[in-house]
């Protein structure tokens, strides 16, 4: 009986095509392995969508190779990648490449080296070795050394240690007295780190509570999720580590994501001294070697538990069993920037209904969409409202900045009381957190005559002064402009040109200024651009190496630091006036994350948040770490606009070289997609993006408020068969936007 096979090509051919199945390779066609076929005079990769009897044309090719041992998208991941493809509007060969690591679809081999054996016993080699010492010493020395090792070395240490040629370990193996054979290395990002082993630590009445409810669900083999709400420092992490640890009593495997600037050495540390080799590691500063290996490694089940950001979600984890969302309401859990748009949270949950896994989300400040499911009992709530053993929450203190002005007679970054909690943190052997995000030494370079600030030419965006550098740079597109002009690009004036704004840069140097001979460590996108510099740099923090840390967003959470008793928000309120709906909860979120670095120790720890607003009621529920309050607040506003979780928004973004073929296009689509739907939805204007211009590329989007994703987007998928898009204009939908501005 012929077989025939629907192939989704990795090109962007927005359909299957079909092909017919040698017999040889009958056994192996399956849905989710990777083949190679003819398509016009040349050949494409791609998967095998579905395997059936009959053929739709009457004349077919047949597939030309089977290029994987086995499915690389495994039953359980290609359903997932069907999901995937209907909830966030992608054809389905863009989901593939999310699946897989690049390194994965181009078939980058294992790293092999050669392994030099002894093949005689250690007698007959002594004695061998000694008749040939004088005559041919080199091969005397390789004998040697081989008599020393316990059973066998690589021949590339051989070479190394003996100091001999090639030539001599040759004519040993040739005579029979070695052997050598071709090893795989693990090219691991764990291999020579250090660790110390730990057992488990008792739980206190609240963490035992919420244990319990997940080990239920583990052992009921049921799909639940669980949200763990708890302040800071109160103990999730223990609980995620017991709840693994019941995993795999079950025998079953774990993902356990976390956000990519937690996911420091402090944290792989902190569950390897529980786990061991069972651990495996994916995030994006690994090299494509590495990501090799370890996704091979958790599909042949060697590595039960996965930690990684948010694309380890699609991890190739035999008999999955739970799922762990550390800090669920981190926004970097979403993809942003191609599609498909999706969040790793929200992967997660289904992925857990899909497979029958129980899933855990855990934060201190959750989603609004999370907590409201947890109300509506949709997921299972536990709350941890102390922290772990002997810990307190510390003081708060709101300053008003507009006070300070005044008092200093013009602008300081610090407040008295900032300065004064410095000074005795640093007399007395502790250490300080300073959170601002943003970096460089001045956000603007303004001119005085025509008032306009100094922007990318390629974006729509002002360009930040670094000292370090001498430059402007663009954030966007690293543009830079070195040294900076004098004279103003825009009106040509020769009046002065004024640096404006902080960045994390001034502000170490302002830290020196005010304390001699303070030490300091400054974590932002300057300082860790090099693979290990994150670790390096907090390794000097912890160690206590460093009084003051200074840093943007990528110290705001996951980092115990026991020595830190003051944390400093510099300008707790710059985003809260952004035009986008989600301000106030990232807001709120962050204030509560950073705050959340101070007296993790013995000894109580206050937190100074420097303000403009010092009677908003976000700040101020910060302030009084009162989620609840805030909760009820935000969500009356969200029911009043009819914002998620109320409803499902998506945003289309277009961009293209030509503004007007690019705003053209906008009007055009957001029209066809109104006279050709009929779902009830609130479809907002067009309008240019919050970045209008990035990269040289003008853009634009609407919104549309709906209840139903999935009714839309096949209108919307519609749309995307009947219209070939423009070459010079790009569109991309993103369902559930992390923000509806930029």
């Amino acid at each position: 009986m012929s077989l025939y096979a629907s192939v989704i090509l990795d090109s962007a051919l927005d359909k299957p095509l079909e092909y017919s199945i040698p017999p040889e390779f009958t056994l192996h066609a399956k849905p989710g392995v990777r083949v190679e076929v003819p398509l016009r005079r040349q050949f494409q990769r791609g998967y095998i969508l579905k395997v059936q009897n009959q053929a739709t044309f009457p004349s077919v090719k047949p597939i030309a190779k089977i290029l994987s041992e086995g499915e690389l998208i495994t039953p359980p991941l290609f359903e997932l990648a069907l999901w995937l493809a209907k909830y966030y509007c992608t054809p389905l060969h863009q989901v593939f490449k999310i699946l897989l690591p690049a390194s994965v679809r181009k078939d980058i081999q294992h790293k092999q080296q050669f392994y030099v054996l002894r093949k005689k016993t250690r007698e007959e080699l002594k004695i061998y070795c000694e008749k040939i010492r004088n005559r041919f010493p080199a091969q005397a020395e390789v004998i040697d050394i081989m008599l020393q090792v316990k059973k066998g070395i690589l021949l590339s240490e051989l070479l190394e240690i003996s100091k001999c040629s090639r030539s001599s370990v040759d004519t040993l193996i040739n005579k029979d007295y070695l052997q050598m054979d071709i090893v795989r290395i693990d090219r691991s990002p764990l291999i020579d780190e250090e660790y110390f082993k730990t057992k488990a630590k008792q739980l206190n009445a609240e963490q035992l509570q919420a244990f319990e409810k997940v080990k239920h669900s583990l052992s009921e083999n049921q799909f639940e999720t669980h949200l763990i709400f708890g302040v800071t420092g109160s103990g999730k992490t223990e609980i995620y580590l017991q709840a693994i640890e019941q995993a795999l009593m079950q025998n079953k495997g774990t993902i356990m994501l976390v956000p990519e600037i937690s996911l420091t050495a402090q944290t792989i540390e902190r569950f390897r001294s529980r786990f061991d080799h069972k651990i495996a590691i994916l995030h994006h500063q690994l090299s494509q070697g590495e990501r090799f290996d370890e996704w091979h490694k958790i599909r042949r089940g060697e590595s039960p538990i996965v930690i990684g950001a948010r694309s380890a979600i699609f991890s190739p984890v035999p008999n999955l069993g739970l799922i762990i969302v550390d800090e669920e309401h981190e926004q970097s859990y979403k993809q942003s920037e191609e599609q498909p748009c999706y969040n790793a949270r929200d992967v997660a949950v289904m992925r857990g209904k899909m497979s029958n896994s129980t899933v855990i989300l855990g934060s201190a400040t959750p989603s609004l969409e999370s907590y409201y499911n947890a109300s509506i009992s949709k997921y299972t709530l536990s709350k941890l409202t102390m922290r772990a053993a002997t810990a307190n929450m510390p003081r708060m203190h709101i300053v008003d900045m507009a006070k300070e002005f005044e008092k200093a007679k013009g602008y300081t970054n610090f407040s008295e009381k900032l300065i004064t909690g410095i000074k005795q943190r640093f007399e007395q052997g502790e250490q300080t957190i300073l959170f601002l995000n943003r970096r460089g030494y001045h956000t603007t370079l303004l001119c005085q005559q025509c008032r306009q600030a100094v922007k990318c030419e390629h974006c729509d965006v002002t360009m930040t002064f670094h000292l370090g550098d001498n430059a402007l740079a663009c954030h966007l597109c690293g543009y830079t402009l070195t040294p900076p002009p004098k004279q103003c690009p825009n009106c040509h004036h020769d009046h002065p040109m004024k640096y404006k704004g902080v960045g994390t840069e001034l502000i170490e140097k302002n830290i020196h200024a005010l304390f001699p001979g303070i030490r300091t460590v400054r974590m932002d996108a300057d300082t860790t651009k090099h693979k290990g510099s994150h670790q390096k740099l907090l390794k000097t923090f912890s160690s206590g190496k460093a009084d003051v840390l200074i840093g943007t967003q990528m110290i705001a959470k996951g980092l115990h630091f026991p020595s830190v008793t003051l944390v400093g928000i510099l300008n707790c309120d710059s985003t809260l006036n952004l035009p986008d709906f989600r301000a106030s909860e990232t807001v709120f979120q962050l204030i509560t994350q950073v705050s959340g670095r101070a007296g993790r120790g013995q000894i109580a720890g206050e937190v100074i948040l420097q303000t403009s607003l010092p009677d908003n009621s976000t700040i101020c529920l910060a302030a009084a770490n009162n989620y609840e309050i805030f909760f009820e607040e935000e969500l009356n506003v969200r029911q009043a606009f009819n914002y998620p979780p109320f409803s499902n928004l998506i945003k289309i973004t277009f961009s293209g070289p030509d503004q007007k073929k690019t705003s053209d296009y906008a009007h055009y689509t957001r029209s066809w997609l109104m006279d050709h739907s009929n779902e009830i939805c609130k479809w907002h204007e067009i309008i240019p993006a919050g970045y209008a211009k990035v990269k040289g590329q003008y853009r634009y989007q609407f919104l549309i408020c709906c209840a139903n994703v999935y009714a839309l987007n096949r209108v919307l998928e519609s749309f995307r068969h009947t219209h070939h898009s423009l070459q010079t204009v790009k569109m991309r939908v993103d369902v559930n936007p992390v923000s509806t501005f930029f």
